[in-house]
């Protein structure tokens, strides 16, 4: 009752305080109820979701063979083993873990049972429900089994061989059979894609800010001419540049894919953007901190890396993390510049004879898609910097 008596006491403070709140409150309501009334019929009787179910293999990982698909549910496993490990040591244990680990497997399951998925991908996508949940106690464990400087030592490189692993997976090599790069379509491009200019991006994107922070004139003048020029070029420029002009500036036994010059292109552009935003974490660092650091004998290098990047990174990972946010959709981009990612990927199903003109239903999947992954991303970094407040 008393929980019943708080709300309505809300509502009348901040939805019916005045006649205008009242009227634009009713407004609004109004609204809603048309838009998600019209919204539900159409999905529910006009929309002709066999369109992603029939192609729900292209969207996912387009012409990657059918024979080697286990390479995919693998390399899927091992992420998720290390992503659920790795939410277990900064995660504490409640109520609220469980639910969205069981929301989550009711979901997948619910879709997958919609879409009508073969039941060999049911059984994999089970077995990643079981991953997480086993990930997620032996994340929970390791903080009773090592110090926290192993924590942060060991984590990172987990991520790293793990990234290593699956590239090798998905490409093949050393006992495998090769799967040439232009049969990673789909969503599977797009995940790489994003995965490799992240990590590439961030450590450019750091070097060119202390670059133009930098006391030597040529560094500082090279550092800054880079950022200005990259900034000042959209991005479809740059990913054209990297194409065309790339294979033109290495040597000629030196050959690059199209998918390698895509993530250059990608790397050097989202680099200037977070060498900007590192910047305004440096600056933000009192120089006070430096001072009391030189004081108590450490040199330049040590300075650096333990007392101003730290704090410097800490303050502009809301910053970071939109950028990141944004280099993963600007993927779709790539489409335009003979990639088949996930944006390419539908333009083909919208070609298909039974499916013309149901661009509604195709393009609000893969808007979903992109909420879904930009939403992880967001959340993972809240947790992060709420991880790092304490």
């Amino acid at each position: 009752m008393n929980k019943v008596r708080s709300a309505w006491l809300w509502m009348q403070r901040n939805l019916f305080s005045t006649w205008y709140n009242t009227l634009l409150t009713l407004l609004c309501i109004w609204f809603l109820v048309q838009g998600g009334w019209g919204l539900l019929h159409w999905a529910l009787s006009l929309a002709q979701w066999s369109v992603i179910s029939v192609n729900l293999r292209l969207l996912l990982v387009g012409r990657f063979p059918i024979a080697e698909l286990w390479r995919v549910w693998i390399g899927l496993g091992l992420i998720v083993a290390v992503a659920s490990l790795s939410w277990g040591v900064v995660q504490r244990f409640n109520r609220q873990v469980l639910l969205t680990i069981a929301l989550a497997l009711f979901v997948s399951g619910l879709l997958a049972i919609g879409l009508k998925v073969d039941s060999t991908s049911l059984l994999w996508i089970l077995a990643m429900g079981g991953t997480t949940v086993i990930g997620y106690w032996g994340g929970r464990r390791l903080p009773s089994l090592l110090s926290p400087p192993q924590l942060n030592r060991y984590l990172p490189s987990l991520w790293f061989v793990t990234f290593i692993v699956v590239i090798w997976l998905l490409s093949g090599g050393l006992g495998i059979a090769p799967v040439p790069s232009r049969l990673w379509n789909g969503l599977l491009l797009t995940l790489l894609m994003a995965a490799l200019s992240i990590v590439l991006s961030f450590p450019l994107g750091v070097l060119l800010a202390l670059g133009r922070r930098s006391d030597l004139p040529i560094i500082r003048t090279l550092s800054v001419l880079y950022i200005e020029v990259i900034r000042g070029l959209p991005l479809i420029g740059v990913l054209f540049m990297a194409q065309v002009m790339l294979p033109l500036v290495l040597p000629a036994q030196l050959e690059l894919d199209s998918v390698v010059r895509a993530i250059a292109g990608l790397t050097f552009f989202s680099a200037a953007y977070l060498a900007e935003n590192v910047r305004g974490g440096l600056q933000s660092v009192p120089k006070g901190q430096t001072e009391a650091a030189q004081v108590l004998g450490l040199n330049s290098g040590l300075i650096l890396g333990l007392v101003v990047l730290p704090q410097a990174l800490r303050a502009v990972i809301p910053a970071i993390v939109g950028q990141f946010i944004g280099l993963f959709k600007d993927t779709s981009l790539l489409s335009i510049v003979g990639l088949v990612e996930l944006t390419g990927i539908a333009r083909s199903i919208l070609s298909q004879p039974d499916f013309l003109g149901r661009y509604t239903e195709v393009y609000l999947a893969i808007g979903l898609i992109y909420f879904m992954f930009c939403y992880l991303i967001s959340l993972a970094s809240q947790r992060l910097e709420q991880q790092l407040g304490h």
